[in-house]
């Protein structure tokens, strides 16, 4: 399986890497190999010579695309070292300006469905929604010990978690936290009424899980813009 995405800095570091076609073309065929290959190998595939394929294979190391390893056991080498080989790391690269998050959303509803009781399909949602908030502000207090919450010290700690789980939060007034634009767009579009109470309850369980009790999340849509404000009471 693999991991969860690069964070935003990563993914930059990564795009930028593939940016060049001889280490994209390497990129891809390290994935089409389906074993590690060595710069002997990437540079005929390429086309290149071997120092300057090192020199591309390093690069995609240091922006997390590839790992590197020396060749353990096999023949004998009578002089030099085991050559280094590379292989791609199971991580998705995924880029969205402005961000969005159907990752998020598809786990909710998955683990709304696989967690379902009594209730109807929504309100199973819903509550998963609120447990995957809630567990994400348990992390981010345990992180960060911010004590008692003020009113403006939940704003600033609802802000910085919700961008370090890769929204895109704005203080348009001192009194609220907005997101600047949907997370679940466009499915938000199709299924505003679903969709939108999935993102309430998110942002109520991360409050909850803050302790962030002189806040609360209200549904107030605007044009352009998420569907749900944080606000001090």
């Amino acid at each position: 399986m693999a991991d969860e995405g690069l964070g935003a800095d990563a993914t930059i570091r990564a795009v930028s890497a593939l940016s060049d076609e001889s280490r994209r073309r390497m990129f891809e065929f390290c994935r089409r190999a389906g074993r590690a290959i060595s710069r002997d190998e990437a540079a005929a595939e390429v086309g290149i010579s071997r120092k300057l394929a090192a020199f591309h294979l390093e690069k995609l190391v240091e922006a997390g695309l590839l790992r590197a390893h020396y060749e353990q056991g096999g023949r004998l080498r009578k002089v030099g070292r085991a050559p280094k080989l590379y292989e791609p790391v199971e991580t998705d690269v995924q880029v969205s300006i402005p961000p969005r998050r159907p990752d998020l959303l598809a786990e909710i509803l998955l683990d709304g469905v696989l967690s379902q009781d009594d209730g109807s399909p929504m309100d199973s949602a819903m509550k998963a929604a609120f447990r995957r908030g809630e567990r994400i502000g348990e992390e981010e207090r345990a992180r960060s010990r911010p004590g008692r919450l003020s009113s403006e010290r939940a704003l600033t700690l609802s802000e910085a978690t919700l961008s370090r789980v890769g929204f895109e939060p704005d203080r348009p007034r001192p009194n609220c936290v907005r997101l600047h634009s949907c997370p679940f767009h466009p499915l938000a579009q199709a299924q505003p009424d679903a969709v939108c109470g999935i993102n309430h309850a998110f942002l109520t369980g991360m409050l909850s899980g803050l302790r962030a009790t002189t806040v609360r999340a209200i549904l107030d849509p605007a044009g352009g813009e998420c569907c749900v404000e944080i606000t001090a009471d």
